[in-house]
Order: C-alpha cells, then sequence, then structure tokens
C-alpha cells in the first residue's frame, strides 16, 4: 500500500485486496486507533457474519508493542487468540488513546464479543498474523493500515 487513498475514498473504512494463499487487508481512518478497528472488522467480515450472532459480553485488553505497525499486529493477534480459546469474535471495538512509553507503543481495547457458534462463517479462518508487510501510517488524509493474515 503506497499511503494514498484512491480515488472517491474518505473517511473510515476497509477492503481486501488480492494475495497470494493468504488474506491481505487496508484499512484507513482519521485516527490511528480507528484504523486499527477498521481492519479488525475487515479481518473478521472475510470469515464470519456477525449480524446474527449471540453477543457474549465485554471483554478488554492491554496490547503492547515495540511500534506503531506491531501494535496493529498486537490487536489482531488478540481478536485470533480470542477466538480460538473462547470462542468468541468481536463485533464492536473502543479504544483509548495510543500512548508511548520509553520508545514502546500500547492501546487499550474493549471487545464486545459474540459467541463464534452463533456466527455464520464465510471464509478462511485466520490462523496467524503475518510480521511481514505490516503498516500503519499517518498521511495527509488521516491514517491507513495493511497486514496479512495467514489463513
Amino acid at each position: 500500500m503506497d499511503g494514498h487513498e484512491p480515488a472517491g475514498r474518505s473517511g473510515s473504512g476497509h477492503r481486501s485486496v488480492p494475495h497470494t494463499a493468504d488474506l491481505r487487508v487496508e484499512a484507513w481512518a482519521p485516527t490511528a486507533e480507528g484504523c486499527i478497528g477498521e481492519l479488525v472488522h475487515a479481518v473478521v467480515g472475510t470469515f464470519a457474519d456477525l449480524s446474527g450472532a449471540r453477543i457474549v459480553g465485554e471483554r478488554g485488553c492491554t496490547v503492547l508493542a515495540a511500534s506503531d505497525p506491531d501494535l496493529l499486529a498486537g490487536v489482531l493477534e488478540e481478536v485470533i487468540y480470542r477466538m480460538d480459546a473462547d470462542g468468541e469474535l468481536p463485533v464492536a471495538l473502543a479504544f483509548g488513546p495510543i500512548k508511548g512509553l520509553d520508545g514502546a507503543r500500547s492501546v487499550e481495547v474493549r471487545f464486545r464479543m459474540a459467541d463464534v457458534a452463533t456466527a455464520v462463517l464465510v471464509g478462511a479462518v485466520p490462523k496467524a498474523v503475518s510480521l511481514h508487510g505490516l503498516e500503519l501510517s499517518a498521511g495527509p488524509g488521516g491514517w491507513t493500515c495493511a497486514a496479512t493474515v495467514d489463513v
């Protein structure tokens, strides 16, 4: 991704893009936190329809990382972990502000979770986040991010 929004793209959004044997997703939003949230929705939306899923509660976590792209990976890894360990997927996310601490980054995340067993699976389930090609950066039109997910 080159950091430039395609013509007509504004506000927040996401899309999946062709990628051999994996899932590549891109997102954009006015803030870094919003961009990460859009990317999570993009990933989940490629394999699960949560519109009729049963809500099971809220979960919170603090994600720590060495850089903004690693912070993005950490949030995605938390989503994959919650799905594997608890059988839950986020239908909504809320973020505290991203904070810097001695060169590290952190963000508080609240997930509103749904029961995977009550969702409709529509695609390949992600297994892991690839550390290659992670992007989270500010540009003139807001923030953009991208990640590749192993399916």
